[in-house]
């Protein structure tokens, strides 16, 4: 059965918020000490106790990679898309803790792409996810 031009859209979506989320993950992976660093510099005017930032900021690129590789391959993706959307309101709060109304805002473009990945979950036709509903009972 071919795919419609709302599932093909849906599709092209879910992989490129998949491969940001992934690649945001992969990039700090091999550099979680500067980027902790980094983070906890940025929070220390915040009211944001600094052990909560360096616990953070250490568990963030691994939970960027996860939710970028099932997105990719289209796994879990409603409850992965919920994942992410909690993410970006984590993110959200502490750009505005640190008043980078900046990021806030680029941060609520993603907030808006989760919207659509998580209320349009019905389009999902090209992932695992569509492969597993269709072999056998799952739910996504």
């Amino acid at each position: 059965m071919k795919a419609t031009p709302k599932q093909t859209a849906y599709a092209l979506l879910r992989i490129t918020m998949g491969i940001n989320f992934f690649g945001h993950g992969l990039a700090r992976l091999p550099k979680i000490p500067s980027f902790r660093d980094w983070m906890v510099s940025q929070f220390q005017e915040s009211i944001l106790p600094e052990f909560l930032v360096y616990a953070c900021a250490s568990v963030l690129p691994f939970i960027e990679f996860f939710i970028g590789i099932l997105l990719i391959i289209g796994l879990f993706t409603c409850r992965v898309a919920i994942i992410g959307a909690i993410v970006i309101t984590i993110l959200i709060l502490g750009s505005c803790l640190t008043e980078h109304w900046e990021w806030a805002g680029g941060q609520m473009l993603y907030a808006l792409f989760y919207f659509f990945i998580i209320s349009q979950v019905s389009e999902n036709k090209w992932s695992i996810d569509n492969k597993l509903l269709t072999s056998k009972s799952y739910t996504p």
